[in-house]
């Protein structure tokens, strides 16, 4: 059993009076915590215009109004909250930063505050939404014949139709040019066999995006769902992502329209080129989830008292832990604000994004790591978000390209020799 001095803090230690119990009585701390109102130590907001502080402002109302109320009881109940599709959709959050065919046309520093704020209430959400807009808008967009261009972009930016990426195999990881999955040239029709796993939306979705070797090097085809001889199943037990669909594909002699394979996708800088869009999101989201962290740690340890009921706040050790935070966050945003510039100026390159990615995703899961410590035992419940995200960011960590192959991109650029290779 848990003493109450061990996690769970009396009534009358506040002298607040309330009814909301969680365990022998004992009032949480959770109730008298603040809502989000941002985390700007170093007054970065002041590198955004108007516009995108409306986005911003926008996308983090959508995330208190509509995602914290059911948040826990998806992750408890590994759900995805599909509910909410419509309404991001009439947000213009699904392929924002795209031209045309419905899309918002945001920039992409709006776009990246969008996934910082989605990803501040549960990655699982923000990966819906970047696998939906640069895993599967961005490759019909950026490599599509326009007849695929009018047929799935409105549907897809409009919540319609739901999309997933096949690239990764059951053996192909952080490998993807040693992919299994073959796709060859029968008449007017292609035939694809092969697996794909670790497919985020994949059993929800109308379309996937599946690259296959062929006899012309590796393509990209679109693959609708109902296609005879392709099945889909959802990977369970979870532990990580739980609020996401996570699914394997599976193709035996699918047969699909020859007008269904993308035209402007040649080899593996086709898919490697999504995984950039997909990655320079995350690199944004990330912060969302350790400001959440770092906010929930700092109101706590205002809260929390022990030892001559002082705050434990006024600890050295804790405020050590919030100073690291609060510093990495901020090198976090300056880091994730110039590399917006750089993308919205088309200067940005496939080794910036990886130090995005893998310097903020690092910072965010110890972000979450040391917020679990300061909460005690209150850090492992589902009364807080600590858990849930640090569960959530070990995922990320290793997902769109590991933190290793991203330390191998970033040494091939500073030295011109490739490591991994």
């Amino acid at each position: 059993m848990i003493a109450p001095g061990d996690g769970w803090i009396r009534e009358e230690q506040h002298g607040i009076a309330g009814k909301s119990t969680h365990l022998n009585g004992y009032p949480t701390i959770e109730k008298y915590m603040q809502p989000f109102r941002g985390v700007d130590y170093l007054l970065v907001d002041s590198l955004f215009n108007e516009e995108e502080l409306l986005v911003r402002q926008t996308a983090r109302q959508f995330v208190e109004d509509r995602l914290m109320p059911v948040i826990r009881d998806c992750y408890r109940d590994a759900r995805f909250p599909s509910e909410l599709i419509p309404e991001m959709a009439r947000l213009g959050f699904l392929g924002a930063n795209l031209e045309g065919y419905g899309c918002a046309g945001m920039s992409n520093v709006e776009y990246g505050l969008i996934m910082q704020e989605l990803e501040r209430g549960d990655s699982g959400l923000r990966s819906f939404v970047s696998v939906q807009g640069a895993l599967v808008m961005y490759p019909i967009y950026a490599y599509g014949s326009e007849q695929q261009k009018q047929h799935w972009l409105p549907r897809l930016q409009s919540g319609e139709a739901i999309g997933c990426f096949g690239l990764t195999e059951p053996g192909f990881g952080s490998n993807p040019a040693g992919m299994k999955t073959t796709a060859r040239r029968v008449g007017e029709c292609w035939v694809l066999n092969g697996e794909k796993t670790w497919i985020t939306n994949g059993t929800a979705s109308q379309v996937a995006v599946v690259w296959a070797r062929t006899d012309d090097g590796i393509r990209g085809f679109l693959v609708e769902k109902g296609t005879p001889g392709y099945t889909t199943s959802d990977i369970h037990g979870k532990w990580s992502m739980r609020a996401s669909v996570t699914s394997s594909l599976a193709f035996a002699d699918c047969k699909i329209p020859s007008a269904n394979m993308l035209p402007g996708a040649k080899g593996l800088k086709g898919p490697l080129s999504c995984l950039s869009q997909a990655r320079y999101g995350i690199g944004w989201g990330v912060i969302g989830a350790a400001m959440d962290c770092y906010e929930t740690a700092r109101q706590y340890s205002i809260i929390r008292k022990q030892f001559d009921d002082k705050p434990i706040a006024s600890h050295q050790l804790v405020q050590e832990k919030l100073a690291w935070m609060i510093t990495e966050i901020t090198k976090a945003q300056l880091l994730a604000v110039h590399a917006g510039r750089l993308k919205d100026q088309r200067k940005i390159e496939p080794a910036h994004i990886s130090m995005l990615k893998r310097n903020n995703v690092a910072i965010a899961l110890e972000c979450a790591r040391l917020s679990r410590d300061l909460l005690g035992a209150n850090g492992i419940t589902d009364e807080f978000p600590i858990m849930r995200h640090l569960c959530n960011l070990e995922t990320v960590k290793t997902y769109e390209g590991t933190d290793h192959i991203h330390a191998l991109v970033i040494g091939e650029r500073v030295t011109g020799v490739a490591a991994y290779k």
